[in-house]
């Protein structure tokens, strides 16, 4: 493919941290390129060098001639009395375009993006409607190139669902930072990870994300296996320096000189191969009680709007709790009221005496001029976690903070190095029951995967809001579903859930009314009068639901082994696992599918 973008020998420091030096990206027509790297690996200055927005350091950037470029930021902030219309037509404005393509192209994007208003102050929407927004201002342009930097954040699950067929059927390039592991999954042809691990600073595979582990894998030993070659020929080189080698001859010096370049590239390999990640560790408190939380037929309405209906629902010890739903449809809300901060419109919430409830907030509240050595210990300079008194530059070390940063206002800190903060102070106090908040946010998938352990691990209860499928499908034992129009369910797993919101929205669009496949327990819903159905079609009826059953077992045999740690981090098995798991989902989809179409058929 032709380059359209071509950066050589780029780098990039920030005083005397150095983010990246002499990294080559290029970008051809038709890539999609997924970035991924630890926090302050430099992901987002690449791609604001890319962008133009930032200069590089040393090295080369060219662009090809003529090449249209959009570029989405993490934040996606709009003026007040900005409206969707206006923003597009400022792009549009700002990019020349002539006036007369303007209402067409705002019609066209802001529809496609799924907005129905166009006339709605910008600053009014959700976080998530505010990033579809930014992403059609983007699209806007028809741009060549688009980079997204980490898109995904704020997102719903369907609006992460309408980027990814988005980004799979686009004629243009992209390159997306992203920690959302099914999301790259899905849309990458490419992954490139940042890490000082790598010689040349970065690892860049062809294909989706399992494929750029297994990749990734393989490197991985071939380093080890480097290190172990090295180490040995180093060991018998110093034994011969310390035989008492001598500098006089020719052969001896050049000899002394291979040891110590050895010697040098060892100690360079051991660096680079050595990594660290932050300790998480969620501490649970003694507690005997089963039943933590009870909802009985608890309503909430905004106005005339009611989020949600008639829920009854217990939380026990030990259980996790996923809640999905769209943006706006009332999942923080639900938090809220489980916190006591605030009262259902009707309906009665009792909780366990003395239960101790720990909350993550999603928008990351710290005050900005606190130093990082105050907001990790407010009041001295220890604190105490699990009885043992900690010194506030260990506990800092532990989430990948250096002891140079604990001056540094927390205000100068990504967003991942925030959350990390916080996953610090939740840590300091023992809960009978975690409510986190879109804890995924800006963290990178080390940490992430740090972090699902100790969810795993956790022997309190949980209740997770989160767009990351991926920790869905991995932590949640129970899924709570909100359509954000008032009803609420519950289902065994993310994949149940957006098989009823499918059914739904096919009910939706049909003008007759055929019953649902099955109930939001799972099971089929009551059949009535079976008029049409054949002798062969009776007894498929008959039989469909045992089918079901068994389909559901082997999904759910493939959804416990992609929970299964170990495969987590064992590429080959991890492809298998989402192969099968796939096929046995498109079993069951199909399975329902069939169901559906027989129960319409009697109606």
């Amino acid at each position: 493919m032709t380059p359209i973008l071509n950066g050589q020998g780029l780098a990039k420091r920030f005083g005397a941290t150095t983010l990246f030096q002499n990294i080559s990206f290029v970008i051809s027509e038709g890539d999609r390129i997924g970035v991924i790297g630890p926090n302050g690996s430099g992901k987002s200055t690449l791609l604001g060098i890319l962008a133009g927005e930032i200069e590089t350091d040393s090295g080369e950037l060219s662009r090809r001639k003529h090449t249209r470029l959009s570029y989405v930021a993490q934040l996606s902030e709009f003026a007040p009395g900005q409206t969707a219309r206006s923003v597009l037509q400022d792009a549009l404005k700002k990019a020349r375009v002539p006036e007369a393509e303007w209402e067409a192209r705002v019609a066209e994007t802001l529809g496609r993006a799924g907005f129905e208003e166009f006339d709605t102050e910008a600053v009014t929407y959700s976080g998530g409607w505010r990033k579809r927004l930014a992403i059609a201002e983007a699209l806007a342009l028809r741009a060549d190139v688009l980079l997204l930097d980490e898109p995904t954040n704020h997102l719903d699950l369907a609006g992460i669902e309408w980027l990814e067929g988005l980004l799979a059927a686009a004629q243009f390039a992209c390159v997306v930072v992203s920690h959302d592991r099914y999301f790259l999954e899905n849309v990458a042809t490419e992954m490139v990870e940042l890490n000082k691990t790598y010689p040349d600073g970065l690892l860049r595979v062809a294909g989706n994300y399992s494929q750029f582990l297994e990749k990734k894998e393989e490197f991985l030993e071939s380093q080890a296996k480097r290190q172990d070659a090295l180490e040995n020929r180093v060991k018998r080189e110093m034994e011969w320096l310390r035989r008492g080698a001598k500098a006089r001859t020719r052969k001896s010096k050049a000899r002394i000189d291979t040891a110590n370049d050895l010697i040098g590239e060892l100690a360079e390999l051991g660096a680079r191969r050595s990594t660290s990640s932050a300790g998480i560790d969620f501490t649970a408190t003694e507690r005997q009680t089963k039943r933590l939380v009870e909802l009985k037929d608890v309503s909430y309405t905004i106005g005339e709007r009611a989020l949600f209906q008639d829920l009854n629902f217990a939380i026990l010890a030990g259980m996790r709790v996923g809640l999905v739903g769209p943006n706006g449809s009332g999942k923080t809300t639900l938090l809220r009221l489980l916190r006591g901060e605030t009262e259902p419109s009707s309906g009665d919430i009792r909780r366990a005496n003395s239960l101790r409830i720990v909350y993550f907030d999603q928008n990351r509240v710290l005050d900005p001029d606190v130093t990082l050595r105050r907001a990790l210990a407010p009041d001295s300079d220890s604190i105490i976690y699990q009885d043992r008194v900690i010194h506030v530059a260990s506990w800092a070390s532990r989430f990948l903070f250096t002891s140079e940063q604990l001056n540094q206002p927390v205000g100068r800190l990504s967003g991942g190095e925030r959350a990390r903060v916080l996953i610090a102070n939740l840590m300091l106090q023992p809960a009978d029951l975690l409510l986190l908040d879109e804890p995924t946010n800006d963290l990178d998938i080390p940490t992430l995967e740090i972090l699902e352990e100790s969810l795993l691990e956790y022997s309190g209860a949980l209740v997770l809001v989160t767009h990351d499928r991926y920790m869905l499908d991995r932590i949640s034992t129970t899924v709570l579903g909100l359509d954000g129009l008032g009803s609420i369910e519950r289902f065994a797993d993310y994949p149940q859930w957006e098989v009823w919101q499918a059914e739904r929205k096919q009910q939706k669009n049909r003008s007759t009314n055929i019953p649902s496949a099955r109930t939001s327990s799972g099971t089929a819903s009551p059949a009535s009068g079976k008029k049409k159905l054949a002798y062969i079609e009776a007894r498929e009826y008959a039989e469909i639901e045992d089918r079901v059953a068994k389909a559901e077992e082997v999904l759910q045999h493939w959804r416990s082994i992609l929970q299964d740690p170990a495969v987590a981090i064992d590429a080959a098995r991890l492809q298998k696992a989402l192969a099968q798991s796939d096929r046995a989902q498109d079993e069951v989809d199909a399975l329902y599918a069939r169901w559906a179409a027989l129960e319409a058929k009697q109606t």
